[in-house]
This record gives structure tokens, sequence and C-alpha cells, in this order.
């Protein structure tokens, strides 16, 4: 949840462009998770590691990526995340 309330605020005052090599090699890293490939070939939510820029901006930060990887935790706080952006 820290990193992304310090995301948000890095957004304000910082460079906000995505690094799009960095977040396919995290998108890369992540699918060879069972729990994560089945979200990114779910229909639902596909479409959004493409084109929706706050779930590209989450999966920028290795960091962030890693703890999803270790922590179940953090894994349900993706999908919260996936599912809200939906929304928008």
């Amino acid at each position: 949840m820290l990193d992304f309330l310090l995301g948000i605020l890095s957004r304000g005052f910082g460079d906000n462009s995505l690094d799009t090599r960095k977040i396919d090699r995290n998108i890369e890293m992540l699918n060879n998770h069972t729990w994560f490939k089945d979200i990114y070939e779910d229909e639902k939510y596909h479409r959004l590691f493409f084109v929706n820029r706050n779930v590209r901006q989450y999966l920028q930060s290795t960091m962030r990526v890693k703890r999803m990887i270790k922590k179940e935790k953090s894994q349900r706080v993706f999908l919260v995340f996936l599912s809200k952006q939906l929304k928008k």
C-alpha cells in the first residue's frame, strides 16, 4: 500500500513517462506464476495490461512486482486494483 501511495505522490513531482521494456519484463516475470497467468489471460482484464496507464505504471515497479510474487496479500491487492481499473 505504501508503494501505491508513494507512486501517486511521485507522479505529481517527477517524470510520469512509462518504461515499456521494464513493464514488459515485469509482466514476463509475473507470467511465470499461475495466479498471474490466469488473470493475464482473462478477457476482462487482458486489455488493461496494454492500454490502462495506471495498470502499466503499477507494473513498472520491479519492487512491487517482486512483492506480488512473494506475498499472497500483494496479489490480492493487485486484483482489487485491476477490478477498480475496469470500472473507470
